[in-house]
């Protein structure tokens, strides 16, 4: 995979060398850089490599996308200006100058792909799953049998009985590890659905689910993999905290807090004048579920996250209503 990853950055930097006019900067994002890119592809295989090559490639995966990133927005910007190749004809000096808007990724989009890089650099591979899914991988699969009532905490939106608009992108823990065998380090991003809506919550929202099964893995574990994305993501020692919680999927549970960044900890209508605000709930993964996909749990153990991009997004861009994100308000939206 290293030579490979070599050799696309070859490619890249001659294709960018041969672009000469905006025209061409759209296919060489599709190309090297889209979510269906040849880095990208690249990058969802880090699962398959051995376990103790993922980190060191995992940052190559990263700084090889980045700066090849960093490259071609410079080259947008140079044939933006103007300043690769001489225009044919006179200029007319006279003329006001135009103004060309152009588009950026939505600040939900950014805040994903940042999630997703962080974690990638720290060996997690990317795995995608439907929107639509089953009743038993949303539910059943990750310990949650019919009429338990955790259910009510999910607010579903049913297309029949046995199919639903999934809940959370936990199914892809159960559809992972149904096929593949330990050790196992994924995250699955994705959009989820519920019926819910306030200044904190959408019906449809963005989730990042995170687990690794290995032997011998501990809560530990799972507390430095969390404290660590905390400070690469909001780049300060903003306060951690977790909670004793309940996750029919994880035993024991815990939900992790961070210091309020809307009003600095003294409370506000956002954290509900507690001076906190959940971004994620986690937890060591329940045995039953390992039974439930073939793993025995006196051999394996592993830990499994969820967080939600919007509350992300929320606290590090100091928004206080998530539907700011979904109004298409281009005031807000040209901001990020």
């Amino acid at each position: 995979m290293e030579e490979e990853l070599k050799r696309l950055k070859a490619e890249a930097e001659e294709a960018l060398a041969a672009i000469t006019d905006a025209s061409g900067l759209e296919p060489f994002r599709v190309r090297f850089l889209g979510r269906k890119g040849s880095l990208s592809t690249v990058m969802r295989r880090l699962g398959q490599v051995p376990k103790e090559e993922r980190p060191r490639l995992g940052q190559l995966a990263n700084s090889i996308k980045q700066e090849i990133s960093d490259r071609f927005e410079t080259l947008k910007a140079s044939l933006s200006s103007g300043d690769a190749g001489q225009t044919k004809g006179r200029e007319d000096l006279s003329l006001p100058g135009r103004y060309l808007p152009f588009g950026k990724l939505h600040p939900v989009t950014q805040v994903m792909e940042e999630i997703c890089s962080i974690f990638e650099g720290m060996g997690f591979a990317v795995a995608e799953g439907p929107d639509v899914e089953l009743d038993h991988y949303n539910f059943e699969a990750l310990n949650i049998p019919k009429h338990h009532p955790a259910r009510d905490m999910h607010d579903t939106f049913y297309v029949t009985e046995s199919i639903l608009l999934r809940t959370h992108t936990s199914p892809m823990q159960a559809r992972i590890m149904e096929k593949q065998d330990p050790p196992l380090r994924y995250i699955a991003p994705g959009k989820v659905y519920r019926c819910d809506s306030d200044i904190t919550h959408t019906p449809m929202f963005h989730q990042v689910e995170g687990f690794l099964v290995d032997r011998d893995v501990s809560f530990a574990d799972l507390k430095g993999v969390l404290t660590s994305f905390t400070r690469r993501m909001f780049k300060d020692d903003l306060a951690l905290r977790f909670r004793p919680s309940f996750f029919p999927f994880t035993e024991p549970s815990a939900e992790v807090d961070i210091a309020c960044v809307i009003c600095g900890g003294s409370g506000c209508r956002v954290c509900k004048k507690t001076g906190w605000l959940e971004i994620l709930g986690a937890g060591l993964i329940d045995p039953e579920v390992l039974k439930m996909v073939g793993y025995d749990p006196d051999v394996y153990s592993g830990f499994a996250f969820g967080l939600g991009v919007e509350r992300i997004a929320m606290l590090k861009y100091g928004i206080d209503d998530i539907r700011l994100f979904y109004e298409n308000d281009l005031r807000f939206l040209t901001q990020f």
